[in-house]
């Protein structure tokens, strides 16, 4: 809904007006069919342009493990809870007979979060822990709806440094994620939405730890035995 009229007939009590639970009910209906609708055909696009990307992302990885190297993650708000998602599927897979892969989560130590937030500032609470942990052939992974997150472009420009790879999950345009040229592989939602961004980033770190792990399961020869869909 996006006309002022069909707002004030799903919420009437805004404008002093009550509402038939009929009339509301419908309403409600109508809107959890269209927030569906807009996440299917999402869904759809961010796949149907990002797929390649999603692609050569994971053998980027699945590279970085052969090499015996690390995955850091990283996010705000919201997105810290992706980051955090995202390195239990790699470090705890669910699914039987894939080994636990090196994934450490950047938002996990509030205490570092908060030193360094205070001493040097919060564009810094990304960037200090890199310093100390990663190492050239290490990979990246941030996390955000706009892609202009300070904090995580100031951990991808230090990562591009190192020698570490860097992908990223944004949406809109990309934001500076996609222009600032320190993102290998910069895996953009086609959408203002925050909330069909953040459905297609789940669905795409899931997809990502799938092919990651049958990259490496091709590596044994059991790619196509030992291969699950998330």
């Amino acid at each position: 809904m996006s006309s002022e009229g069909d707002l004030k007939a799903l919420y009437p009590f805004l404008h002093g007006q009550p509402q038939a639970p009929g009339r509301l009910d419908a309403a409600l209906l109508h809107s959890v069919e269209e927030k569906a609708r807009d996440s299917r055909e999402t869904n759809a696009r961010f796949f149907g342009e990002q797929g390649p990307v999603l692609v050569a992302a994971a053998k980027a990885l699945a590279e970085v493990y052969r090499s015996g190297g690390r995955m850091f993650s990283m996010g705000n708000g919201g997105s810290s809870c992706d980051a955090s998602h995202v390195a239990v599927e790699f470090v705890h897979p669910i699914t039987a007979g894939r080994p636990a892969l090196a994934a450490i989560n950047l938002v996990a130590d509030l205490a570092m979060i908060s030193a360094v937030g205070n001493d040097l500032g919060f564009e810094h609470v990304f960037v200090r822990q890199l310093l100390a942990q990663g190492h050239k052939g290490d990979a990246l992974v941030g996390i955000s709806t706009s892609g202009n997150s300070s904090n995580l472009m100031a951990a991808f420009a230090k990562a591009k440094e190192l020698g570490i790879v860097t992908i990223g999950l944004a949406g809109g345009d990309g934001g500076k994620m996609k222009s600032a040229g320190v993102v290998d592989f910069c895996l953009v939602v086609p959408t203002t939405s925050i909330h069909r961004t953040q459905e297609c980033h789940v669905a795409a770190y899931h997809i990502l730890w799938d092919l990651v792990h049958t990259l490496l399961a091709d590596d044994r020869g059991s790619a196509t035995t030992k291969g699950a869909a998330a």
